[in-house]
């Protein structure tokens, strides 16, 4: 009975992450969303006393980076390996890495890429625009790879669903 469990629970997890991406979609996106975006981030995680670091991209540029205390260097290189993904797949790191799990695969054996440019761990989101599709990524580094994905997805919500 528990081997049937394992793919319903996988199935579900892969269906709300999916839903997360369709609803999570912005109008428009440059330097000021990013500011906000990453100033809510920023104030969520120290509401929670939460060491991360911060990185919003749009494209080749940075728009925003935070380190909040007790972060360092391996962050922001986490930050630049979920965001390739994001990049590279069009979805979530995390979205990815449960592609993979879901096939009993591990994203780094698996999808053929180096592991030093690529993580497909929770943390990075893409920047969907409506009608264009995905433009940059924002993302969380320093919790484990679930909930640097939960703080992004609540940020995400508050402020796109306001």
């Amino acid at each position: 009975m528990s081997g049937a469990a394992a793919p319903t629970a996988a199935a579900d997890e892969l269906a709300e992450l999916t839903a997360q991406e369709e609803r999570l979609l912005f109008d428009t996106f440059g330097n000021d969303e990013a500011w906000e975006l990453g100033s809510l981030l920023v104030a969520l995680a120290r509401e929670r006393g939460a060491a991360v670091t911060v990185g919003i991209r749009r494209g080749a540029q940075q728009l925003f980076h935070c380190a909040l205390p007790g972060t360092s260097a391996d962050n922001d290189a986490w930050i630049a390996r979920k965001c390739a993904v994001v990049e590279r797949y069009g979805e979530s790191s995390y979205l990815v890495g449960a592609r993979f799990r879901a096939k009993g695969r591990t994203f780094e054996e698996s999808s053929r890429l180096d592991p030093d440019r690529f993580a497909a761990h929770g943390g990075a989101f893409p920047v969907r625009l409506r009608g264009t599709g995905v433009v940059g990524a924002v993302a969380v580094s320093g919790l484990p790879q679930a909930d640097d994905h939960a703080l992004v997805v609540e940020a995400l919500e508050r402020y796109l669903l306001r």
